[in-house]
């Protein structure tokens, strides 16, 4: 990629292109980068749920939902964006010339600029909404992350476009861990909920600055008949299907923060993010690295299910035992990393956990789908899961924090099932094959939960939260894998995938 980049900078002629990978790079950089990532989203996972314990412990309910608030808000201009299309694109093509990527990134800066800009002139109307003089100021803060995301959002995508996933993870962890120290410094002098905008602002300019020494890629000026229409048209829709699904995610937050005011929405907000923020994680780092893979095979149909369906199988086993650890143990998970004052957030984590599970086996469909230029069906199913997950949350609004959690999880399930049959319809996926790889992990984690359910009850007057927590972690794990991998007889696959992990790991210098 260095090679290629440098050559760019050096002739920036429409002869000069960014070629896709050979099937052996593809296959020697998939399992590399999944190593690579999952280990970087480990550590990420810890460094992130460190600062939440201490940022819960610095910061009150109301300071989250302040910054809720933020998010929400900006997350609706956030909706204008069109980097992830534009982004998947770059990855999704074959061969990229110098001046579609160039055309690529100033469309991206243009959008950053203007959303910017929108968002300081809208930030009085956000004050109204919620009645909360406190966002304007925030807000004004916050609107410069639009800018900075524009600024990186090529030089991010070239990198994962080259499966760069060593370059990539160390520059996550480095934006997290600088974004982490403001957040804490500033909370501990008392700074309230700027500790939280800081954090906000950080992520986005230690990326950036990242990505851009990283890449070392200079644009070249914009120019008319660059061949960007057919990735415009790819990434808008796209974008599309983000914007759409974007506004069926944020309407709880948009909705509780307006009508139930800061407080509840902080609480929310913390049970959301201890039941997502290990899926996320996980299923963003195995989508990093499976989507470019995909993309690369779509030429090849069989192949291309034979590997998503692997691919699916390894994020739904990992992601059940979280979730069914996070209905089962809420209240010691609660009071454990948030701390006592926040325990009436305990039976919305508990509501939420069917939402996170719903996700884990619906999202996936997205790379797939995406991958083999079915972007337009994504589109549709995005049709039928917004109203739905909207209609949910509304019905449990009057109910508070709890009401919202519990109708968004009934909204959730009652997805899952047409959701997929609509994605795998007319491709070469079986409901066979398919449910070969649900099955198993959904029946280790009930058996696996029950057992825990009967372990709680039993320890529970015995341990100090930290303790009894940490068995019954333990135990609820311990009987996951061994169902898995002996009863389920999971153990071949999963060695064969750590084989193939260590075996094939290149010596590449990223």
């Amino acid at each position: 990629m260095q090679e290629l980049l440098s050559t760019n900078n050096r002739d920036k002629s429409s002869d000069t292109l960014f070629a896709a990978l050979d099937s052996g790079q593809v296959k020697r950089k998939s399992i590399r980068g999944a190593g690579v990532t999952l280990g970087s989203q480990a550590l990420r996972f810890v460094l992130q749920m460190g600062t939440t314990m201490i940022l819960a412990r610095l910061l009150s309910p109301e300071d989250f939902g302040l910054q809720g608030m933020v998010l929400a808000t900006t997350a609706l201009l956030g909706l204008l964006r069109v980097d992830p299309g534009l982004g998947l694109a770059t990855v999704q093509r074959d061969v990229i010339t110098h001046e579609q990527i160039s055309a690529l990134f100033w469309i991206n800066v243009g959008l950053g600029s203007a959303l910017t800009v929108l968002a300081v002139v809208l930030a009085p109307v956000f004050v109204a909404f919620y009645h909360e003089p406190r966002l304007y100021s925030a807000t004004m803060v916050s609107a410069i992350t639009f800018l900075l995301i524009g600024l990186g959002a090529q030089h991010g995508w070239l990198l994962q476009r080259e499966m760069r996933f060593v370059t990539i993870a160390k520059i996550d962890l480095l934006s997290l861990a600088i974004a982490s120290a403001v957040g804490i410094t500033m909370a501990r002098w008392e700074l309230g909920y700027w500790a939280l905008v800081g954090m906000i602002v950080s992520v986005p300019l230690v990326t950036t600055a990242g990505v851009w020494l990283a890449v070392r890629w200079l644009p070249g000026m914009p120019s008319r008949g660059s061949g960007v229409r057919s990735m415009l048209h790819f990434g808008a829709t796209v974008s599309w299907n983000s914007i759409v699904l974007c506004m069926g995610y944020n309407a709880e937050k948009i909705l509780m923060g307006r009508f139930w005011g800061a407080e509840s929405l902080g609480l929310y907000g913390r049970a959301y993010q201890l039941a997502s923020m290990p899926s996320q994680q996980f299923t963003g780092a195995v989508g990093g690295v499976v989507f470019p893979a995909l993309s690369r095979m779509q030429d090849d149909n069989e192949r291309l299910c034979r590997s998503f369906l692997k691919g699916y199988s390894v994020v739904l086993s990992a992601i059940v035992p979280v979730a069914i650890a996070s209905a089962v143990f809420a209240e010691d998970i609660v009071r454990v990393v948030l701390g006592p004052k926040w325990n009436e957030a305990a039976p919305v984590l508990r509501f939420l956990t069917p939402t996170i599970l719903g996700f884990a086996l619906m999202d996936p469909f997205r790379w797939f789908l995406m991958a083999s230029g079915l972007a337009s069906r994504s589109l549709r199913i995005s049709y039928l899961v917004v109203p739905t997950t909207v209609l949910g949350i509304l019905a449990g609004l009057p109910h508070g924090p709890k009401g919202v959690a519990f109708g968004y999880s009934l909204a959730v399930a009652l997805l899952v099932v047409p959701v997929i049959a609509w994605a795998i319809q007319g491709t070469a996926i079986t409901k066979l094959e398919l449910w070969r790889s649900v099955n198993k992990p959904l029946f280790a984690g009930l058996v696996a939960g029950a057992c825990g359910l009967i372990c709680r009850t039993l320890v529970e007057s015995v341990f100090a939260p930290l303790p009894r927590l940490i068995v019954e972690l333990c135990l609820v794990t311990a009987l996951y894998i061994g169902i898995l991998l002996i009863i389920k007889g999971q153990r071949r696959f999963y060695l064969d995938l750590i084989h193939q992990l260590f075996s094939r790991v290149d010596r590449v210098t990223e």
